[in-house]
């Protein structure tokens, strides 16, 4: 109301880094600003695509690659992706089902859980982001330095390349619209590397038990996907995991375990009102609402907004 001083709503996760000047503006994170995210990440995307469409297509390096990883996997025991694609090739809603799911789903969930937290967790969306920058970038550097043919282009396999066959829609990788992605990309696999980092990000910040079971669900589905459809090899997956592995621990590093959810992140308790103000104010959401559970991060322990502690 007219001639009332507003409280200020915190912008930033309790307990971040405390330095004073530009260290401190840059560690701790803050509440995202819609039109700032949306351009950085199309503008992340369209370098990621271009960089990556970039790297050589080394074909013979890609496939003697394929091979010998082909051949590792032999040793190791695991080399079963051709049943997989074999199998499930032979079952056509599931294959087809499949192929839109490897098309679609890659996208549309990693966008819907970074618009997730944008509104219902913004103090931590800024951590989650840069877990998946910092993964999508070092895959890159995977791509570069190991060209890899994925299955169903290796010579003298028996592999099936299901979109082919089946003449889905959607891949950037067969028909028509392979001259327009690298076809040597494979790993590391971000398929497994986003859908895992979708999968841990709700899983740690969910409360309700259905919703996590199936965070978990989402990558274990995506693995069988990517293999039945002959476009990764299990050890690709492997890539993708240590890729996110790598992308925490700086997202970690930057911000702060805090404000980074992931496997290891406790939730939040809900938001609390703040009791305090006159009739009429508009309530404020504790700061303890956005600090992990625990008794260093306690209602108690978190003087009100505006005043400064004893």
């Amino acid at each position: 109301m007219e001639g009332r001083p507003r409280q200020a709503v915190p912008d930033t996760v309790a307990g971040a880094d405390e330095r004073p000047g530009l260290l401190r503006r840059v560690r701790t994170p803050r509440r995202p600003r819609i039109w700032f995210e949306i351009l950085l990440i199309g503008v992340s995307y369209w370098t990621y695509s271009l960089i990556r469409n970039a790297v050589p297509e080394q074909r013979a390096v890609a496939l003697r690659n394929a091979d010998w990883l082909w051949d590792v996997e032999n040793r190791l025991g695991i080399a079963v992706e051709e049943t997989v694609n074999q199998a499930i090739n032979s079952v056509t809603w599931l294959i087809v089902g499949m192929n839109y799911y490897y098309a679609t789903l890659h996208f549309v969930v990693t966008l819907g859980v970074l618009a997730w937290l944008f509104r219902c967790r913004p103090l931590l969306y800024s951590g989650a982001r840069t877990v998946l920058f910092a993964t999508t970038a070092v895959a890159l550097v995977g791509y570069y330095l190991f060209p890899l043919a994925p299955p169903r282009l290796m010579n003298g396999s028996m592999f099936v390349d299901t979109v082919l066959v089946h003449g889905t829609w959607g891949s950037m990788a067969s028909g028509d619209l392979k001259h327009m992605s690298n076809q040597y990309a494979a790993m590391p696999s971000m398929h497994i590397g986003w859908s895992l980092w979708a999968g841990l990000t709700v899983y740690a910040l969910a409360r309700v038990p259905w919703v996590r079971v199936l965070a978990l669900l989402y990558p274990t589905a995506t693995l069988v996907v990517i293999v039945a459809t002959a476009n990764h090899f299990w050890l690709d997956a492997v890539g993708g995991l240590l890729c996110l592995a790598f992308g925490f621990a700086v997202a970690r590093l930057w911000y702060g375990a805090a404000a980074v959810p992931g496997p290891f992140h406790r939730t939040a308790p809900p938001p609390v009102a703040a009791p305090s103000g006159p009739p009429g104010a508009e309530p404020v959401a504790s700061a303890a609402s956005v600090a992990p559970a625990g008794p260093a991060h306690s209602a108690a322990s978190v003087p009100p907004v505006g005043r400064r502690a004893p």
